[in-house]
């Protein structure tokens, strides 16, 4: 079949008639009805029963229509990168970040380097981990910042930082005031808990596996800001990064590293097919400074 013949199939199998089709495609019924006869002499068989003005799908059309489905999305998803790798020009830095990375420190890096570079703009989608990836594929973004990402095929991992788990408590709580606990001290407390779906949760999903240590877990959460807003309002406590701990948003809470630590990547992800241009290479660096710079600080009750 050739991409018309694909494309009006689809039309006419998704609106169920001959009108339909050509309001969807915006051209005449004629032009539909001379494009499908030309399809199915090709094909030779026929794609619809014609009766009394109505229109129905053959045998043959309804064991198409998934392998045609799924050629319309492969069309439609060159259609999205033609248009970004158009779009793409001098100055544009489209990225993603994850959640956590969108609260405070990624924004203040952004802008402490347009105060340098006035006439940069940036593209800024906030998603998460398997969304970056995809983003990337699209060539939607030229690259994404994310946590503790997996090796993936097509995909180059760059280091940016090293960043840990820290233990969040209510300042309420009567917990100890050392800088640093272990999972025993937390034993008998609330614990809310990361979903293991997630990098950093499967992460500490293994660190607790790996002691004989049972959690009473009262919440199980997506995200990170989730967890610290639970801790702000005494629900209990919680293990979580440390870019999140230290962002802006919810007063009473106090801040321990985990004792041994338990460390993750903060990592670049782009294509490997797509090299990074020299603005997105100067932003990076860039980032990369005021990430650690952001990591430094002792964190203190």
């Amino acid at each position: 079949m050739r991409l018309r013949h694909i494309e009006v199939f689809h039309a006419v199998y998704t609106c169920g008639s001959i009108t339909g089709a050509a309001r969807m495609l915006n051209v005449s019924q004629p032009s539909i009805s001379k494009v499908l006869a030309h399809a199915e002499q090709q094909l030779g068989f026929p794609l619809f029963n014609r009766h009394k003005g109505r229109i129905t799908p053959t045998r043959e059309a309804e064991r198409l229509i998934d392998h045609v489905n799924q050629a319309y999305r492969n069309i439609n998803e060159l259609r999205r990168v033609s248009k970004n790798l158009g779009s793409a020009e001098t100055g544009v830095i489209r990225i993603a970040v994850t959640p956590a990375l969108g609260i405070d420190v990624v924004p203040a890096a952004i802008a402490s380097y347009l105060a340098v570079h006035p006439d940069t703009m940036f593209e800024v989608e906030t998603l998460h981990q398997h969304q970056v990836v995809r983003a990337l594929r699209e060539l939607r973004i030229d690259f994404g910042i994310v946590f503790a990402p997996p090796a993936t095929q097509g995909i180059k991992i760059d280091h940016l930082a090293t960043a840990e788990f820290v233990i969040l408590s209510n300042e309420s709580k009567n917990l100890d005031s050392k800088s640093k606990l272990t999972l025993e001290e937390l034993d008998g407390m609330g614990f809310i808990n990361l979903s293991a779906r997630s990098p950093l949760g499967q992460l500490l999903a293994t660190r607790i596996e790996a002691t004989d240590i049972q959690l009473r877990t009262v919440a199980n959460v997506e995200t990170y800001q989730m967890a610290k807003a639970l801790v702000a309002h005494g629900a209990g406590v919680a293990l979580i990064d440390e870019i999140t701990a230290r962002s802006s948003g919810h007063d009473h809470v106090s801040a321990r590293y985990l004792n041994p630590p338990l460390q993750f990547e903060i990592s670049i992800l782009h294509t490997v097919t797509d090299p990074l241009s020299i603005i997105t290479q100067r932003f990076i660096s860039h980032l990369r400074t005021e990430i650690n710079t952001f990591l430094q600080p002792p964190l203190t009750d």
